[in-house]
């Protein structure tokens, strides 16, 4: 055979091959195949060596939702080292050798990217032939990684002008609640992110995963508010009845009379079925997991959804036992701390302190027998507060007895102070004939300041300025001195109020059933007076040193709080008047102040002298 020849031979046999390779099928496979088949976990993992989706299987169900075409956006609510994180690694190995496309992974810092890209991302593709041979980590950076066909770029949520950079078409968040929320001069992280993914429309996809940690913050708001919710149901081993894994049918000896540590109460745990009753083994878990099956618990529209929330707690890993989770409870229970922490990093469940829990509906429930303007028969003094606005003022009559038992006896809006003037000088009427007027009343001095100074030095029988205190205060109130030059209330007292703390009592008390210690409001009760005072809630709020901070704030915008900031001080007054200790002390009501409040009665000496003798300065 000539030279020629078997040259027309090879160029042949070349050509057969490139078309055959061409017309050939590919072979499809999904996220979960591809790492059962490629993905090896380095020595750090619990179970280093081949990846077995036997035991992680409730993962596979949320992979493979990556390759649905119709799912553009996959939101994972999760107990903490439930394999999240190694879920994002899966998708991002199946696109760099099934569907390369440019890719962005965002985490809470730049710090933790770094890190996460250097003890995680880089090691997992080291051990991966097939992307090692795609792995130019020569010219790849710490917070880029270059690929033959795709670049990965990795960024910390406080970078801006990173996030809106640059078409992508894969997003990926781990974390998500970890970041930083929107400031005055940009959007969102997430918001900024998800510009980035416009171009590619229907070809992009999202993935973020994150322990809850509030109900208002991403993950929960995501998942929660996607087309289809998803819940992992596992398969009785006694009945074969599709259940989810919840705490609350984790069931210990409960028996207060027996001396018992934490851990060993929690060993007298088991599961019980909520279908048969029956008992279910740790060692019955890894079978339920791999018969499980992910279900649709709420679903929003028609058709298929376009973003899937999954959820899914620590029950569920074949590492945790019953009696851990149980133990960690018992461990966390009495600390507000800490069981947020179990509630979140456990259970997956956003936090939300029931004790601080304020609604419109909770104010209705707390309406009594006593009409408006009526004071209980158990009233021991009244107490005011008034919130001053620009153009109005707001205040509040509440009526104290033992144990800081409370009611609304009268609220309003006036034009002025001195219309409330007016107001606090009625008498109010118990049914026995008993008649009563605020003994104190703080006037909030943070607006309208000079006017409230004077009209505090007019009324200084039964008033006293008051401001909110910008720090915390190491007791609930403080009282200092006016010290304004040229000013008619210079020398005279201010009570500085630590706002915060007495918000907490009013949410604890108004979550109390009416009766002793509660706190209450007269028959009747309008709409506009219990949406203000529940106007605010508290959250965690994160400092820029890291650190997290409970904070009331309003739950909207727009929505006005002043009846609540009245309340506020009407509760100040009353522990300035001793409220706390009257069912010890066996307190006997003081007089009711006289009617006849003259500018000229009101000396601040005088004030001073009829009252410290009380002992309530």
């Amino acid at each position: 055979m000539t030279q020629r020849s078997r040259n027309r031979k090879k160029t042949g046999q070349l050509f057969r091959r490139t078309i055959k390779k061409a017309l050939a099928i590919q072979d499809e496979i999904t996220v979960s195949q591809w790492a059962e088949r490629y993905r090896v976990l380095d020595e750090s993992s619990n179970l280093s060596g081949k990846w077995s989706n036997a035991v992680t299987p409730y993962l596979v169900g949320i992979m493979d939702a990556f390759n649905d075409p119709r799912i553009r956006e996959i939101y994972l609510c999760k107990g903490s080292q439930l394999g999240g994180t190694e879920a994002l690694i899966n998708m991002l190995g199946y696109i760099i050798c099934e569907e390369p496309g440019p890719a962005l992974i965002v985490y809470p810092s730049d710090d933790l990217a770094k890190d996460v890209s250097n003890d995680k991302l880089k090691p997992a593709f080291r051990l991966v032939p097939e992307i090692r041979k795609q792995f130019s980590e020569t010219r790849s950076k710490e917070l880029r990684l270059k690929f033959k066909s795709m670049n990965i770029n990795i960024t910390g949520a406080g970078s801006p002008s990173k996030l809106a950079s640059r078409a992508i078409r894969y997003l990926f968040f781990d974390e998500i609640d970890k970041m930083g929320g929107a400031s005055k001069k940009e959007a969102s992280p997430y918001s900024l992110a998800m510009e980035r993914i416009k171009t590619f429309k229907t070809q992009s996809k999202v993935y973020a995963c994150s322990t809850p940690t509030l109900k208002t913050n991403y993950i929960w708001q995501l998942h929660d508010s996607a087309d289809e919710v998803r819940e992992y149901f596992v398969p009785c081993p006694h009945c074969e009845a599709m259940i989810r894994l919840e705490f609350k049918h984790i069931l210990y000896d409960k028996d207060p009379e027996k001396d018992m540590s934490p851990y060993e109460r929690a060993q007298t745990s088991s599961y019980v079925c909520p279908e048969c009753g029956c008992e279910i083994l740790d060692r019955d878990k890894p079978r339920m997991l791999r018969k499980g099956e992910w279900r649709a618990v709420k679903k929003r529209g028609v058709g298929n959804p376009k973003t899937v929330g999954f959820r899914l707690n620590s029950l569920y890993s074949v590492f945790v036992t019953w009696a851990d989770v149980a133990e960690e409870f018992l461990k966390s229970k009495d600390d507000p701390e800490m069981l947020q922490n179990f509630a979140n990093s456990w259970l997956a469940e956003p936090w939300e302190d029931t004790k601080l829990k304020t609604t419109e509906d909770l104010v209705k429930e707390r309406q009594t027998e006593y009409e408006e303007s009526e004071v209980p028969d158990w009233a021991v003094e009244l107490t005011g507060g008034i919130d001053v606005q620009e153009t109005s003022v707001y205040w509040v009559i509440r009526a104290w007895g033992e144990h800081w038992t409370s009611q609304l006896v009268a609220r309003g809006q006036a034009v002025n102070l001195w219309e409330v003037d007016g107001i606090m000088n009625l008498n109010y009427q118990k049914r026995d004939g008993t008649q009563m007027a605020p003994s104190l009343v703080l006037v909030d001095s943070g607006d309208q300041t000079d006017m409230v100074y004077d009209f505090c030095v007019d009324t200084a029988e039964y008033t006293l300025p008051s401001k909110g205190a910008s720090k915390k205060l190491e007791t609930d109130y403080k009282i200092s001195t006016i010290n304004k030059a040229g000013s008619r209330a210079t020398g005279h007292p201010l009570v500085m109020v630590d706002t915060s703390k007495y918000k907490d009592r009013i949410a604890a008390r108004m979550a109390r059933k009416n009766g002793n210690g509660a706190w209450m409001v007269f028959r009747g009760i309008d709409d506009e007076y219990a949406a203000q005072v529940t106007a605010e809630h508290k959250i965690n709020e994160r400092q820029a040193n890291g650190k997290i901070v409970q904070k009331w704030v309003p739950k909207g915008s727009h929505k006005d709080n002043h009846y609540l900031d009245a309340e506020v001080y009407a509760m100040a007054a009353a522990d300035i008047r001793g409220a706390r200790p009257w069912h010890l002390d066996k307190y006997e009501p003081s007089e009711a102040p006289k009617k006849s409040r003259s500018g000229s009665e009101a000396k601040e000496e005088q004030w001073i002298r009829e009252n410290e003798l009380e002992g309530w300065i």
